[in-house]
């Protein structure tokens, strides 16, 4: 069973044991991401990400740093979203006191030297670029600049080329010591935990600095009122789209049953979008849905790479299935079928310390950012549960709500032509 431990000024410690685990993972999440970000500084917090690998005063290099974890064997790793930032290290339980020892390391005591600054400032944009040309991997960045707008929201999270390259060493300091204060930090500890994990927490995080100038991301404005379309044009040999509309935040009440719509339209191999754009149609390899959630919105967005020819075709059975799921209900045998899919998944995906590292750590991340520290973490099992007791009309009554017409949003990645036409088959009439 998972705990919560609070210290006055220091990081949020959650424990997760886990019986007959041989591994050991410390994930430390810091409540901050691209969404906290002004514009000149736009990439600020995925910079600053990287630039923790590059040496610390006891570890002035990448090779310190990365060959102490090699001899152990250990998996470690980074991750800068919209609304968090995360750094991992997963090895043999008996060697849990080096993870923390290099982690506590990387995070306290980095030296941002300018002459690391500037090499990882050119992988940095080599990361943007590999992103640009891959429209798969980038089709969530541009389908959040039309939904989202010239935002914080709306931005990616890599920043852009030119605010990369105009990034001084004073920026990433002045956002380290604003952001990374002890009141925005979770420390993750699961798997097979050492029997001195206080001491260890106490030894190598107390040391957590106090932030006295945390700046709030800004909040999300809805103006939409309408359909909305952007296209970026570039030459690919098929056409990436991305159909989507606004949904809900984080612990809604409908976020489980938008979670089940999603599953049901694109979310397995058996799925409705699934079944009609590429099995019977031949007309896409990838199509899938999904359900984003973040602490102040969210969104249900399907995605698919298909013929150029196809487009209009595609829009009209993705908005046609979204019809459908808002007028007729879905079958039990449906719904119960996608049900067991999302257990069997789950409990696949919680096998190892880390992922179950995740999965309390993220809840816990995203409820402080809703300014929720004490409210408990759901298990898998509770999870399950509520998912259990989502019923057909639940489904039916969200398709209402979201699906209609003032809510879409369309983006497109390849060659298009005759944008005006496009906007005109967005419509759920």
């Amino acid at each position: 069973m998972w705990q919560r431990q609070f210290n006055n000024n220091f990081p949020l410690v959650l424990k997760v044991p886990m019986d007959n685990c041989q591994t050991f993972t410390i994930l430390v999440i810091v409540a901050t991401g691209s969404k906290f970000e002004t514009a000149p500084e736009r990439g600020v917090s995925h910079f600053l990400e990287h630039m923790f690998f590059k040496g610390t005063t006891r570890r002035p290099t990448t090779l310190a740093i990365s060959s102490e974890l090699d001899a152990i064997g250990g998996e470690y790793n980074a991750f800068t979203s919209k609304e968090s930032t995360a750094f991992y290290v997963k090895c043999a339980a008996d060697q849990a006191e080096v993870a923390f020892d290099v982690l506590s390391d990387m995070l306290l005591n980095s030296l941002f030297a300018a002459e690391e600054i500037e090499k990882e400032r050119g992988v940095i944009i080599e990361e943007i670029n590999m992103y640009e040309d891959n429209p798969l991997m980038h089709l969530d960045d541009v389908f959040e600049r039309v939904f989202y707008g010239d935002t914080p929201a709306g931005w990616d999270t890599a920043g852009s080329k030119e605010t990369v390259g105009s990034l001084k060493r004073e920026n990433l300091i002045s956002y380290w010591q604003s952001h990374y204060s002890h009141s925005r930090t979770i420390i993750c500890l699961a798997g097979n935990l050492p029997h001195d994990i206080n001491d260890l927490v106490n030894k190598y995080f107390g040391a957590w600095p106090t932030s006295f100038h945390f700046r709030n991301k800004l909040p999300i404005i809805d103006t939409q009122r309408k359909p909305q379309l952007l296209v970026e044009n570039k030459t690919t040999d098929q056409l990436h789209l991305a159909l989507g509309v606004k949904a809900f935040p984080y612990g809604h009440k409908d976020e489980l049953p938008t979670k089940l719509l999603a599953t049901i339209l694109g979310g397995t191999m058996s799925s409705r979008l699934f079944l009609e754009i590429r099995e019977r149609r031949g007309l896409a390899y990838y199509v899938r849905t999904d359900a984003e959630t973040y602490t102040d919105s969210g969104y249900l967005v399907t995605k698919a790479g298909i013929k150029k020819d196809s487009l209009p075709l595609v829009i009209a059975m993705i908005l046609q299935e979204y019809k459908k799921l808002a007028t007729e209900l879905v079958e039990e045998n449906e719904l119960e079928r996608v049900k067991k899919f999302l257990a069997g998944r789950l409990i696949l995906g919680l096998e190892g310390s880390d992922d179950l590292a995740r999965w309390y750590g993220y809840q816990q991340t995203l409820r402080l950012g809703q300014g929720d520290n004490q409210s408990s973490l759901d298990t898998p099992q509770q999870y399950l549960t509520k998912l259990n007791s989502v019923t057909s009309a639940e489904i039916q009554e969200v398709a209402r709500q979201i699906f209609v017409n003032e809510s879409l949003n369309l983006a497109i990645i390849g060659p298009v032509t005759n944008q005006d036409k496009l906007a005109s088959l967005l419509t759920l009439d």
